[in-house]
């Protein structure tokens, strides 16, 4: 399994992007499937208002076929957590029309089975539920192909169809999560990636992680999602240019300040703190002794705070240990060896 393979989900497991047989999708592709889904969504949405319909998602894989009988011809299947407006249903059956991929839309028959309903009791937590097993399945290095897209739609279909419910918040979180990382492996694979400057590289689609900060402000959901934004004004490789971390610690700062409460507060500082002290020996290397001296006084001060205010995290502990290098005058940026 190659590192393009694996990415990490909402509750930090090892997710499996999907069958790593296949050829890895594009962050552009990834993108235009996003916008056409949503598309597509939006049609189901109007044709179900349109004519007082239910819409639905599956919890099972299933079959779609032409007439309500097993033995009659198969016109597709859909996967878990994917959209459908059900159009009627008779003993056993329901007749659908179901969004089965980005592209592909198909009217049919399925047996009435792992059909939850949006608005059905307990719904919520039944669509939640199979997305946490989705998620399980995906960490597992032989567990099933695309759990990891699965549990995507399905986290989303909680908040979709259920907003009121206690989950929708870390559903939608959730969903934005996963599909945000594995665009990122995907662009962490092509040569842009190691591109200096923010704007050289193509960046993840930030749509789901601001739909999560403008349906849930103020909650931790929307900070998680507001430190995701953080990665696309990254540099992909500093290449010796101190304004890369300077500007990136700045960025970090500013959002321990703006999130004070945010799980990813801790984080953020200590993010912070490293920058600064690699900048110790970049102005160094530069010649630039006054700047590296206030480097140094900058990353022990943001250290200092990160290591007082969660010393139990192990962001607290990192910062402990990376005030003892800083205070030993060890390196924590370049190759130099004593």
């Amino acid at each position: 399994m190659s590192p393009s393979d694996v990415t990490l989900g909402g509750d930090g497991k090892q997710i499996v992007c999907g069958d790593t047989h296949k050829k890895p999708q594009s962050a552009s592709n990834l993108r235009m499937k996003a916008v056409r889904a949503v598309l597509v969504g939006m049609v189901l949405l109007a044709s179900a208002l349109a004519a007082d319909y239910q819409r639905g998602a599956m919890i099972r894989f299933a079959r779609i076929y032409l007439t309500p009988d097993t033995s009659s011809s198969v016109l597709g299947s859909i996967d878990r957590g994917r959209d459908l407006v059900v159009l009627e249903t008779t003993p056993g059956w329901v007749h659908v029309t179901a969004n089965l991929t980005e592209e592909k839309t198909v009217t049919g028959w399925i047996v009435d089975k792992g059909v939850i309903r949006a608005g059905q009791a307990d719904g919520d937590r039944i669509l939640y539920g199979e997305a946490v097993d989705s998620e399980d399945q995906a960490s597992r290095a032989h567990g099933r192909n695309n759990a990891a897209q699965d549990a995507m739609h399905l986290y989303y279909r909680v908040a979709e169809y259920f907003p009121q419910s206690p989950f929708a918040g870390e559903a939608m979180y959730r969903a934005a999560d996963i599909r945000w990382q594995i665009e990122k492996s995907d662009i962490g694979t092509r040569p842009s990636a190691k591109e200096k400057e923010a704007f050289l590289r193509e960046g993840m689609n930030e749509q789901f992680m601001k739909e999560v900060i403008k349906k849930f402000p103020g909650t931790k959901w929307a900070d998680l999602a507001a430190f995701h934004l953080i990665e696309n004004k990254l540099c992909g490789d500093w290449q010796g240019d101190p304004k890369c971390p300077a500007k990136e610690a700045d960025y970090y700062e500013k959002y321990a300040s703006d999130h004070p409460q945010s799980p990813a507060t801790a984080e953020a500082l200590y993010d912070a703190a490293w920058r600064y002290a690699a900048l110790i020996e970049m102005y160094k290397t530069d010649e630039q002794p006054k700047k590296s001296e206030e480097s140094k006084a900058r990353a022990i001060a943001v250290a200092q705070k990160v290591a007082s205010q969660y010393p139990q995290s192990d962001w607290g502990a990192r910062a402990q240990r990376l005030l003892y290098l800083i205070g030993q005058g060890v390196p924590t940026y370049g190759n130099s060896i004593e």
